[in-house]
């Protein structure tokens, strides 16, 4: 394929008989796309949604494809730069194929053919993570066997997510998901989340970010959890009625290594959190509630609940102040955040002080925004809505969106105060401020641009907290390890309180 004049030179390939999960997938365009002089890369399996993606970036292959053929497509400035991309997708690939061998001689294409060349019972979870359309045949599958799921990959049918949990209910098992991005499950780690201690506290969560934030907290506090079960952010919705939230509940109860549970979640259907609350008054473990509201206790609130029931002091948690930070009355409120319940939760304290917050995933419907995610006045984006990650990695991966939102803020001239999360843990950046700081410091360079910083993680994570906190407050911004504590502090900015 010859690309237009000026456009640099491309690389288009369809390959048959390859496949990888779209996590890694993603991961791997993200790398490639990092090498100097490479423009534009997608690293993907060949869906419709993939193809247009592809052709939005004048990468479209020549001949048909179908979604069973991997598509790699790379432009670049110059042939080397071309070279070295195409070379470093290779080994990539190579490398994942390296470890499917040594796990299997001949790699499964099902979830059921995995389990039966599998000696003895196998595994007693089966982890989904394939496009939305075929996950839900994996998935049954794995039901049938009898299986419990992490279902990663979202794009699931609402009346699919039913039918899966219903059939689940009836084998006995749990179906985390769909879209279920974090679990802990007796103490590993699945998807993203955080090194954090084991302990007493179970947590059901249909949220990612929540329990991450919750898990984080607990960990500061010095109590550790046994397990983290994600149920999906659909799960407590009326469409969807909370089974996986009432068997989680129920499984929890039956762990002796759980001594308290915590549940977590987005505002939830009143009516389901009615019968999740009836159905947990029941167990014999004491669960506390941790479901954002407007009139319920922010997560940071929760946790310190908790602590009190378990006899524990609450510890002041950990931050770092802003260098040379001053308020900034009359301003507006700005939240890029990558995770929907920190998002939500950040709205839901600044609205009663702000009043209307606009969103791309608002607390009311009037409230929302348009597909450019622009809009004067208060604002809180959550940049790792569904719709903003298809095709593309979440931004607990890649931060380009949020860069890009960074630097349009500061264009703009809008006086305003930035309030954003940053999370750590498996899966995620390995070095979040080492892209961040250089983009607060532009943005600085051309306006007056207060930073407020929500950091989720651990000093056992990968990426360790403290060092991570000391380089952004570094470049000036203030850093909370608790979301609550951050949004009130940048309301004070702004001459609020919440």
């Amino acid at each position: 394929m010859s690309p237009p004049p000026g456009a640099g030179v491309r690389h288009v390939a369809l390959r048959s008989g390859v496949y990888a999960d779209s996590v890694r997938l993603m991961q791997v365009s993200r790398d490639v796309g990092a090498r100097d002089g490479v423009t534009a890369v997608l690293v993907a399996m060949a869906t419709p949604l993939n193809l247009d993606l592809a052709a939005g970036m004048g990468l479209a292959p020549a001949e048909p494809a179908s979604p069973e053929q991997l598509l790699v497509a790379i432009s670049a400035d110059d042939d080397a730069a071309l070279a070295g991309a195409v070379a470093a997708v290779e080994t990539a690939l190579a490398e994942r194929q390296r470890s499917t061998a040594s796990a299997q001689a001949v790699p499964a294409r099902t979830i059921g053919a995995g389990l039966d060349a599998l000696p003895g019972d196998g595994p007693a979870l089966a982890i989904v993570s394939v496009p939305g359309p075929y996950a839900v045949a994996e998935a049954a599958d794995a039901i049938a066997a009898g299986r419990s799921v992490l279902l990663f990959s979202d794009g699931v049918p609402v009346e699919h997510e039913v039918a899966l949990k219903r059939a689940a209910r009836a084998a006995g098992v749990l179906v985390m998901g769909p879209d279920c991005g974090t679990a802990i499950v007796s103490g590993l780690a699945l998807g993203f989340a955080n090194a954090v201690r084991r302990g007493p506290v179970g947590i059901v969560a249909a949220s990612g970010t929540g329990a991450q934030q919750v898990s984080c907290l607990l960990d500061a506090a010095g109590v550790g959890v046994s397990h983290v079960l994600g149920v999906g952010g659909r799960d407590l919705t009326a469409a969807v009625g909370g089974p996986a939230t009432l068997d989680a509940l129920a499984a929890l109860d039956d762990d002796p290594a759980t001594e308290a549970i915590l549940v977590v979640s987005k505002p939830p259907a009143p009516a389901v959190a009615l019968e999740v609350a009836r159905a947990a008054a029941g167990l014999r473990t004491p669960v506390r509630q941790a479901a954002l509201g407007p009139d319920a206790p922010d997560l940071t609130a929760a946790v310190e609940a908790l602590l009190g029931d378990l006899g524990v002091a609450v510890p002041d948690w950990p931050s770092r102040p802003g260098a040379g930070e001053a308020a900034l009355p009359g301003a507006v409120l700005k939240g890029l955040y990558s995770g929907g319940t920190l998002a939500d939760e950040a709205m839901l304290l600044a609205g009663p002080v702000l009043g209307d917050v606009r969103s791309n995933t608002p607390l009311r419907p009037e409230l929302g925004i348009g597909t450019d995610l622009a809009a004067p006045g208060h604002l809180v984006l959550d940049l790792g809505d569904d719709a903003l990650t298809v095709g593309r990695a979440h931004p607990m991966i890649d931060p380009t969106l949020r860069l890009e939102a960074i630097a349009a803020l500061a264009a703009s001239g809008e006086p305003a105060v930035l309030l954003l999360d940053v999370v750590l843990g498996f899966g995620a950046d390995p070095d979040p401020a080492a892209a961040l700081v250089p983009a607060l410091a532009a943005a600085r360079a051309r306006t007056t641009l207060p930073a407020v910083v929500a950091l989720v993680g651990t000093e056992a994570d990968p990426q360790g907290w403290s060092r991570q906190a000391d380089a952004l407050a570094a470049a000036g911004a203030s850093v909370f390890a608790s979301n609550a504590q951050a949004t009130r502090h940048a309301l004070g900015l702004l001459g609020g309180a919440a």
